[in-house]
């Protein structure tokens, strides 16, 4: 019988925080067509806009966007064209120009933000904004604006941790066995969706060895283990053996599995049973 070895590993991730520089987009240099110059006439009445909008969008479906248009900006709804004109921040696109904190106006592309609503912040003015107050009625304004811790729900007033789409404080963020911090360290996620640092998850649903019972799982600093898969059963690589002689089935000589009667056993050591069992035959005839 052919041995069968199958590669077990976990899959990681790293929690991130919010704050992390946008992306500029990629992509060659090359110009699209504006919608037209920017009047310098009062805002539009209503019939105006409706006509200048309908233009807009006859000129779009003839002029379709070229490679490395990205999207309207978010905040001054004009097309995102051209390499370096543009960045993603919050799941929206901006020109680089208005990717602007909301209070002091400073540019965030490549800087720290925070993220309120939608509204990017740099970093002195949300900590100004979001400053506690002594008065209870400032504080639950504060705590209507900022986003919520998804194991404690309350608010998240300083660094907030971002991983399996949702909002953590950093000591909030823990193995559901062992309740270690998992600030910064990997951790994978079962079907329920429930957080585990990685020697526990294997802990708990890697195969055991049929041999040791022990579970088959990658040593402290990996991320892969080997599993041997035989007659429907697991075994770590030092395990599988030959019941009778106790020789190593994965490598040498005795390579490879010669079952008989559900027992593991190498050529060698399967040759004999056989032979023993046939002579035993012959003297009960």
């Amino acid at each position: 019988m052919l041995l069968n070895i199958t590669v077990a590993a976990a899959r990681t991730a790293n929690a991130q925080w919010v704050r992390l520089a946008v992306r500029p987009f990629p992509g060659p240099n090359s110009g699209y067509p504006s919608s037209g110059p920017a009047s310098s006439t009062p805002a539009f009445r209503p019939e105006d806009e409706l006509e200048h909008l309908t233009k807009k969008m006859l000129y779009d479906m003839e002029n379709p966007p070229s490679d490395d248009y990205f999207g309207c900006c978010a905040r001054c709804g004009k097309n995102v064209v051209g390499e370096g004109t543009g960045c993603t921040a919050m799941d929206q696109v901006f020109h680089v120009e208005c990717f602007t904190c909301m209070t002091c106006k400073s540019k965030l592309r490549g800087q720290p933000f925070y993220a309120v609503e939608k509204k990017a912040y740099c970093e002195p003015c949300y900590i100004e904004l979001h400053q506690i107050s002594g008065a209870q009625d400032n504080v639950a304004n504060e705590s209507n604006t900022l986003e919520q811790c998804s194991v404690c729900a309350k608010p998240i007033m300083e660094r907030i941790l971002r991983a399996t789409g949702k909002a953590y404080h950093p000591h909030c963020f823990t193995c559901v066995m062992c309740h270690r911090s998992l600030d910064g360290i990997p951790f994978t996620v079962d079907a329920g969706g429930n957080i585990h640092c990685i020697e526990d998850f294997h802990k708990k649903f890697a195969p055991r060895c049929s041999v040791c019972k022990e579970p088959i799982m990658p040593a402290p600093g990996q991320e892969e283990t080997v599993r041997i898969v035989a007659l429907d059963r697991d075994f770590h690589v030092q395990c599988y053996r030959c019941e009778d002689c106790g020789g190593l089935l994965s490598e040498g000589d005795n390579q490879g599995c010669y079952p008989l009667d559900g027992h593991i056993l190498c050529k060698t050591c399967n040759s004999a049973r056989i032979q023993a069992l046939t002579a035993k035959a012959s003297t009960d005839l």
